[in-house]
C-alpha cells in the first residue's frame, strides 16, 4: 500500500528522471531469480542525488511517524536499503541497525549488525519489493534478536499479488512512497515509454514468473 498518491506521483517522476528505473520491453532483463523482465529498478542510484536522497528521507520520516508513530530503531535492510534507512534514522534521531541476509560466517556471526535491545520497536526500511521474501526474511532475523518488529517501509513495489500474500501471512504491514500503478501512468504520461510498451509492461506483471518464455 502507497502513503498516499502525490507521494508516489513524485516518487515515480523522480526515478525515471535519473534513470533509476529503467524500462525496456524489447530487450528484456533477466532478474536473479531467472525471471525475464522488461523493467529493472535499482533505487541505490537515488543515493547519488542530494536532492532526491534528500526528498526520500523526509517523506519517509514523515510518514512513518504518521502511520507508525516513533520506533526505538530503524533497521536497513542489506544491502540496497542501508544506505536510505541510515538516512531516515538521521533525520528521525534514531539509532540504526541493519539486517544482513544470513549470519556472518566468522567473528560474532551477527546477522543483525549495531546496538539492538530486546523489547524494543523497530521499523525496517527496504528499497525494493519484489515477492517480498528476502524482505521478511529481515523481519524474522529481528524478531529472533527480540524485537518488537512495528512494520516495514520500502522506495517501490511491483505490487505482485504473492508479495502481498507474503506479507499478510506473515503478518507484517507494508507502505511504500511509490509503486509500479504509478510509475506507468508516469512513463506514459512523460513519454519515457509508449502506450504499446505501456500494454507489454502491464501484461508482465500478470504473470512474471513466465513472461517471455517461449513454449
Amino acid at each position: 500500500m502507497i502513503f498516499n498518491t502525490d507521494t508516489a506521483k513524485k516518487t515515480a517522476e523522480l526515478l525515471l528522471q535519473i534513470n533509476a528505473i529503467k524500462l525496456n520491453p524489447k530487450n528484456p532483463f533477466t532478474w536473479a531469480s531467472g525471471w525475464k523482465s522488461p523493467i529493472y529498478c535499482d533505487n541505490r542510484i537515488t543515493l547519488s542525488f542530494p536532492p532526491i536522497r534528500n526528498y526520500l528521507r523526509e517523506e519517509f520520516a514523515k510518514n512513518i511517524e504518521k502511520q507508525f508513530g516513533k520506533p526505538d530503531v530503524i533497521a536497513g535492510v542489506a544491502t540496497g536499503a542501508i544506505g536510505i534507512g541510515m538516512l531516515v534514522a538521521e533525520i528521525m534521531g534514531l539509532p540504526f541497525v541493519y539486517v544482513r541476509p544470513e549470519p556472518k560466517k566468522h567473528g560474532r556471526e551477527n546477522q543483525v549488525e549495531g546496538f539492538l535491545q530486546k523489547g524494543q520497536s523497530v521499523l525496517v526500511v527496504e528499497d525494493l519489493i519484489s515477492t517480498g521474501k528476502s524482505s521478511l526474511q529481515a523481519v524474522e532475523a529481528l524478531k529472533a534478536a527480540g524485537a518488537n518488529v512495528k512494520g516495514m517501509v520500502a522506495i517501490f513495489t511491483y505490487g505482485f499479488e504473492i508479495a502481498e500474500e507474503n506479507f499478510k501471512n506473515a503478518n507484517v504491514e507494508l507502505y511504500t512512497l511509490g509503486n509500479y500503478d504509478m510509475l506507468l501512468k508516469e512513463a506514459v504520461a512523460k513519454k519515457y515509454i509508449t502506450e504499446d510498451e505501456y500494454d507489454t509492461l502491464k501484461e508482465w506483471r500478470k504473470s512474471p514468473s513466465t513472461w517471455g518464455i517461449e513454449v
